[in-house]
């Protein structure tokens, strides 16, 4: 045999078992790299998608809470049979009505069973009343189920019989002072068009789906998969999130990482992910718990169709290319052109896996090497801003939905939410100073007339306009809010009697007189209370709203005064 003969066999054999060991190579650190990138997608995904749930029902949960707590509905499910009240509640739930997404809302009494409903379409005005919820029957059972559990809120995705709609319900508990239940609000929301804004996103090798704590499947792209009414099903009859997958090992594996993630609770953000096969292709499995609506998150990865190992071929092309052409430096072409890079491209890697987007300078030799070294970099900057920019998007639509839950929406002005945190902080920080402060209660005289003369829209202008008057009439420091319907309250602070009174009254004057250059002219009736350390918040709201009585009661368009202690003050 030559020598030439040898050297090309040897050469040959060298190629073949450099050929085998870079592509076992290239095997191991392509599945390497696709994985931990698609773990981190996967949280991702989890976290935006779970940000994205939260931003469309946190304000209408806030909103049913506010409307659980309304006095007027409660006042009204303490004595169903009055008609007065009845007509007051319903112009209540109205007014929420309009801000609700869905624009539709329920009220369903404890005592007698009503249920009240209307939506977008305003299509049961003055017809309310839908019918009598009967514990007997089973379209009814979800009400008095949640009654039964005592949860003060659920989500629950059910079709109701009677009205003929399927919606995500949000039901909130009603109590009244002594934590009784006497009823329940909410509203739904669209099913098909939450599904479509929410899950069924169009995104190529991406499922996302939520369940609820239990497991049973809530919003699913495929309605077939949807458990219905799960409030009122037995365990072992709900469609629980186990049916999407065929192997027990992967059934037992994603309730493992429900069960993991309940024990794990208080720890926000915390993402489980698994490798899982779902008709017959691999995807990775991440699942969140959101602990605001007692739901999990679950979104599938396909990696083959997201990053597909056919992307990272070239550097198989790379290690043959290099073989072949630089035979006789071997051992220097593939020390300097083709190891070191992909040692360098692996401690990157392994950075990028540890969440440290800052890479030291990589080799790109002039190859398919450094272009793919080119790409990772790419790959890692565009991951690093992407995630930059979901996290900020976060903490935005975070900031905007807490800003959202405290604002009124008509007035710009600070919502009861928001007053009753205004006055929680200014409480304590008088009890720490030992300084009092003022509280002004007040409401538009006759706002019922001017709605039913003028229609809501002017009734509107009309809340507007005192909002702005309210603000010109206070100091700089001062806290006015809208407490709802026609009522606002005012928190001063630092206070004494006498600057309550002179403010008290310098509103009641500038309103009455700002609104007679506007063509319609209205007052106000002014309730005032000065606080002292160590009132709690149900002191002060029910002094206040004592004095605004008084004003009403004597005559309208004009103040009263409850000092600490109930001392009498002349009406102003």
């Amino acid at each position: 045999m030559s020598l030439k003969t040898r050297f090309l066999s040897i050469a040959a054999a060298l190629i073949v078992i450099a050929a085998s060991a870079s592509w076992l190579a290239y095997q191991k650190l392509s599945e390497d790299l696709i994985e931990r990138w698609g773990r981190q997608v996967a949280e991702i995904q989890v976290r935006y998608d779970s940000a994205r749930l939260l931003q469309s029902l946190e304000r209408e949960i806030g909103l049913a809470r506010q409307m659980a707590d309304s006095s007027a509905l409660l006042s009204w499910a303490a004595d169903p049979s009055d008609q007065v009240l009845e007509n007051t509640a319903i112009r209540e739930m109205e007014s929420f009505r309009a801000n609700f997404r869905d624009n539709s809302y329920f009220v369903a009494l404890k005592e007698n069973g009503r249920y009240y409903f209307n939506n977008e379409k305003d299509e049961f005005g003055g017809q309310q009343f839908r019918y009598v919820l009967n514990p007997e029957e089973p379209n009814d059972a979800w009400f008095y189920q949640l009654i039964d559990e005592g949860r003060d809120f659920h989500l629950n995705v059910n079709p109701d019989a009677e009205l003929g709609v399927t919606k995500l319900w949000i039901d909130v508990l009603m109590r009244d002072s002594e934590e009784q239940i006497v009823g329940m609000v909410g509203t739904g929301m669209n099913l098909d068009a939450f599904l479509q804004d929410i899950v069924d996103i169009n995104q190529e090798g991406i499922t996302t789906l939520f369940v609820d704590y239990n497991g049973a499947i809530q919003l699913y792209r495929d309605r077939n998969y949807i458990d219905f009414a799960s409030v009122i099903k037995p365990e072992g009859q709900k469609n629980t999130v186990d049916l999407l997958f065929d192997d027990t090992e992967d059934k037992q594996k994603i309730l493992g990482m429900l069960q993991l993630l309940k024990k794990n609770a208080g720890n926000t953000g915390y993402v489980e992910s698994s490798f899982v096969t779902v008709e017959g292709r691999k995807q990775l499995a991440g699942v969140a718990f959101l602990p605001a609506i007692g739901w999990f998150e679950i979104t599938l990865l396909d990696l083959n169709t997201l990053l597909p190992q056919s992307y990272l071929w070239p550097l198989v092309a790379v290690f043959i290319t290099s073989l072949l052409v630089t035979l006789i430096v071997f051992h220097l072409i593939i020390q300097s052109r083709i190891v070191k890079p992909i040692v360098g491209l692996e401690e990157a890697v392994e950075k990028v896996r540890n969440g440290n987007f800052t890479l030291p300078r990589l080799d790109k030799p002039d190859n398919e090497i450094g272009r793919l070294v080119d790409h990772f970099e790419k790959m890692t900057a565009s991951l690093r801003d992407t995630t930059r920019d979901l996290e900020n998007k976060v903490i935005q639509r975070t900031d905007d939905l807490h800003r959202l839950a405290r604002i009124d929406p008509l007035t710009n002005l600070k919502n009861r939410r928001g007053l009753d945190e205004a006055l929680d902080e200014e409480i304590q920080r008088a009890e720490r100073s030992g300084n009092g402060f003022g509280v002004i209660w007040l409401d538009i005289d006759h706002f019922k007339s001017i709605n039913d003369q003028l229609g809501h829209q002017a009734g509107d202008e009309i809340l507007c306009r005192v909002a702005l008057w309210l603000k010109a009439g206070v100091r700089p420091y001062d806290q006015p809010g809208r407490w709802g319907g026609d009522e606002f309250v005012i928190l001063l602070a630092p206070c004494d009697p006498i600057t309550l009174e002179h403010v008290a009254r310098r509103i009641r004057e500038t309103v009455e007189q700002e609104s007679r250059k506007t063509g319609t002219p209205v007052t106000v009736s002014v309730g005032g209370y000065f606080s002292k350390p160590g009132d709690n918040i149900d002191t002060v709201l029910r002094n206040a709203d004592n004095a605004l009585y008084r004003a009403k009661n004597e005559g309208r368009n004009r103040i009263c005064i409850n000092p600490p202690e109930n001392t009498e003050i002349n009406p102003a």
